[in-house]
C-alpha cells in the first residue's frame, strides 16, 4: 500500500473535522473495498437467487465454487505478486518505464499458462462427472482471477487505488445484475455472471495500465525472470502469507465432521464459512486506522530518518526522527487495538440482532465473535509485517510467515480435535502468536535501527 499516504496526508493537512472522517472513509475504502465488495456481491447473488434457483443447493454449490476460485488464485499469484511489485519498482526508480508493460504481459503469459495448466488438472480430478460447460466456466474464472491478482498488484503499486475500488465496485454491481437474468439456468448461469463481471475487471484493469504505461517496443518481455530480478523470499512471503490464511480454512473444508460434499470434490464447512465472511466485514475501521497512521505519520518520519542518514544529520536529529517511527508504530497499533476491540464489542452486544437479521442461526454467535477478533489480530499482524517490508526486513517477514502457517495448522488441528466448543480457536491463536513475535522483533530491530543502518551502507 506504499504510495497511499500522499493522498491521505493531503486530506489530513486541511486539518479539519470533515477531512480526518474523509481520510479515514478513503483509507477504509481503498484499503477493504475490493474484498468487501467481493463478499457482498456474491452474498447477495445468492440472497436474490435462492428462492428462484432449484433446487437451493446450486446457489450454495456457486458460492463454494467461488470461495474455491479465490483461494486457490490467490496462492497460485503469490508467488509473483510481490516479486514483480519489486521489479516495477525497480524498473521506476531507474526511469526504464517502457520496459513494464512488456514485462506484465510476459507475466499474464505465464500466469494464464499456469492456471490452465493447473486448473485443467484440478477439474478433472475435483470435478468429475460434472458438465463441461461448468468446467469451462470454472477454468475460465480461476483463469481471469489470476490475472485480476496480478493486475490488482500491479495497480496498487502504481497509487490506482480509486480505480481500484471503482472496478471493483462497478464489477459486482454487474455480476449481481447479470444473475438475475441468467439465474434461471441454474449454476451454470450464475457462474456465467461471474466470469462475465471479471473480463470487464481484468480488461479494466489492464486499459488503465495501458494509459500508464503506453506500448514502445516488443510487445511481450521476461526480463523479470533473469536471475538477478528473482527474488526468492519475496516468492516465499506471497505464496506463505496467502497459504497462512487460507490453512484454516482447508482444514475445516476437509475434516469429516465439520465440512459436507457440495460439489464434485470441492467440499465446505457451513458452520465455519459464514463467520469467516461476516468477521472480514469487521475490519474495515481496523484497516483505515492501519492505513492512516502507518502510511501518513510512521512513513513521514522513515523518509526523515533515512533522509539523515544519507545527508550527514546529526546523531541527534537522527535518534530523534527514529524515536518518531517508534511513537508512530505504537500509536498506530494502539489506534488499531481500540478500533478492533470496539468491533469485538459491537458484535458481541448487535450479533444476536445482525444474524437474526439475516435469517442466520444464534448458533454461528459463538464462532463469529472469535473470528472478529481473530480477524483484528490478522489487521495487526499485516500492520507489522508492512513495517518490516519498509525496513527492508524481508527475512523476518518470511520468517513470521512461516510461523502463522505453521501455527495455523497446529492450533486449528487442536481445536478440531477438542470439539466445536473450540471452533476458530486456532486461526486467532495463530494471529495473536504470531502478532506478538512481529512486535518483539520490531522492538528489537527499532532498538538498533541506526547500528544496522549504517553497517549496511
Amino acid at each position: 500500500m506504499a504510495g497511499i499516504g500522499f493522498e491521505l496526508r493531503h486530506l489530513l493537512r486541511k486539518n479539519t473535522l470533515t477531512s480526518v472522517l474523509q481520510a479515514y472513509a478513503y483509507a477504509g475504502v481503498i484499503g477493504s473495498g475490493p474484498w468487501v465488495f467481493s463478499i457482498i456481491g456474491i452474498l447477495l447473488v445468492g440472497v436474490f437467487s435462492i428462492s428462484v434457483v432449484a433446487p437451493p443447493l446450486l446457489v450454495t454449490q456457486f458460492q463454494t465454487s467461488v470461495t474455491y476460485l479465490v483461494a486457490c488464485s490467490l496462492i497460485l499469484t503469490g508467488a509473483a505478486q510481490l516479486a514483480f511489485t519489486r521489479f516495477v519498482s525497480d524498473r521506476l526508480f531507474l526511469k526504464q518505464d517502457e520496459t513494464i508493460l512488456p514485462n506484465l504481459h510476459g507475466l499474464l503469459f505465464l500466469v494464464v499458462a499456469c492456471a490452465c495448466a493447473a486448473g485443467t488438472l484440478a477439474l478433472f480430478v475435483a470435478l468429475p462427472g460434472q458438465s463441461l460447460l461448468y468446467r469451462l466456466l470454472m477454468l475460465a474464472g480461476f483463469t481471469l482471477m489470476c490475472m485480476v491478482w496480478i493486475l490488482t498488484v500491479l495497480l496498487s503499486g502504481l497509487k490506482h487505488y480509486k480505480s481500484i475500488a471503482a472496478l471493483f465496485g462497478v464489477t459486482y454491481v454487474l455480476i449481481v445484475v447479470l444473475s438475475l437474468p441468467l439465474r434461471r439456468w441454474g449454476l451454470e448461469g450464475l457462474l456465467g455472471s461471474f466470469v462475465l463481471g471479471h473480463i470487464l475487471l481484468a480488461a479494466g484493469m489492464w486499459f488503465i495500465v495501458l494509459r500508464s504505461f503506453p506500448l514502445k517496443q516488443h510487445w511481450i518481455a521476461f526480463d523479470f525472470m533473469q536471475r538477478s530480478q528473482i527474488f526468492p523470499v519475496l516468492i516465499a512471503v506471497g505464496v506463505l502469507y496467502n497459504v497462512g490464511i487460507w490453512i484454516d480454512k482447508f482444514m475445516f473444508w476437509y475434516f469429516p465432521p465439520t465440512s459436507q460434499q457440495i460439489i464434485g470434490g470441492l467440499r465446505a464447512s457451513l458452520i465455519y464459512d459464514l463467520p469467516v465472511f461476516l468477521s472480514y466485514l469487521s475490519i474495515i475501521p481496523g484497516m483505515a486506522v492501519f492505513l492512516v497512521r502507518i502510511e501518513t505519520d510512521f512513513v513521514e518520519y522513515y523518509d526523515k530518518f533515512f533522509d539523515a542518514v544519507r545527508g550527514g544529520g546529526s546523531l541527534e536529529y537522527i535518534e530523534s526522527m527514529r524515536n518518531e517511527m517508534v511513537y508512530a508504530i505504537q500509536a498506530g497499533l494502539g489506534e488499531i487495538a481500540k478500533v478492533q476491540t470496539l468491533a469485538v464489542l459491537v458484535t458481541f452486544v448487535a450479533g444476536p440482532a445482525m444474524l437474526q437479521l439475516l435469517g442466520i442461526s444464534q448458533l454461528y454467535l459463538p464462532l463469529l465473535q472469535v473470528q472478529v477478533v481473530g480477524a483484528g489480530l490478522q489487521v495487526g499482524v499485516m500492520a507489522v509485517l508492512n513495517v518490516f517490508f519498509y525496513l527492508d526486513e524481508r527475512r523476518t517477514v518470511l520468517m513470521l510467515c512461516v510461523l502463522m502457517v505453521a501455527l495455523n495448522i497446529v492450533f486449528t488441528g487442536v481445536s478440531l480435535a477438542l470439539g466445536a466448543a473450540f471452533y476458530g480457536y486456532g486461526f486467532c491463536l495463530a494471529m495473536l502468536a504470531t502478532l506478538c513475535v512481529g512486535l518483539s522483533m520490531l522492538s528489537r530491530d527499532l532498538n538498533r535501527l541506526e547500528y544496522k543502518t549504517f553497517m549496511l551502507q
